[in-house]
């Protein structure tokens, strides 16, 4: 029960701040938070970064999205790991999140920017920073596991 509330918990916070975003942010508005960082608002038809955007329909890729939620829940039940099964599942809700705001607007808001100068890096949401904290998690498992060999 406490894993479903956590999820639970994880999606609403992302879809929260995307929906402030649309309320408060034009589309492609740049507000400064500080010399890196901008609150922005971006609709992204594509995957990471905006790839096949325009080539792929949205529900194609809600599609391909959720076999891979099936595909990461599947490696849940079956590894033995807690660490692994907690990176697995921080990614599973960002997943569903980005998901789940396809299918409401048929396409990801993006909203974080994070720039030196003029060289940005692709904008993102709270989703994508659970992947990555889930991702992160994995390899650094992964590192600690072989280096105790």
């Amino acid at each position: 029960m406490i894993k479903i509330l956590l999820l639970l918990l994880l999606i609403i916070l992302d879809l929260f701040t995307k929906q402030l975003i649309i309320n408060y942010i034009q589309l492609h508005e740049f507000i400064v938070i500080n010399f890196f960082i901008d609150l922005t608002h971006i609709h992204n038809f594509g995957v990471s970064f905006g790839l096949f955007s325009g080539y792929i329909s949205f529900w194609v890729l809600a599609l391909i999205g959720l076999l891979i939620v099936f595909f990461i829940y599947y490696l849940i039940l079956t590894s033995n790991d807690k660490f692994e099964k907690i990176g697995l599942f921080i990614i599973i809700g960002g997943a569903l999140s980005n998901i789940l705001d396809r299918l409401i607007h048929g396409y990801v808001i993006d909203f974080i920017s994070i720039h030196y100068n003029k060289f940005y890096w692709p904008a993102f949401n709270l989703a994508d920073i659970y992947i990555t904290i889930g991702i992160l998690m994995i390899i650094f498992n992964i590192f600690k596991k072989f280096y105790k060999r």
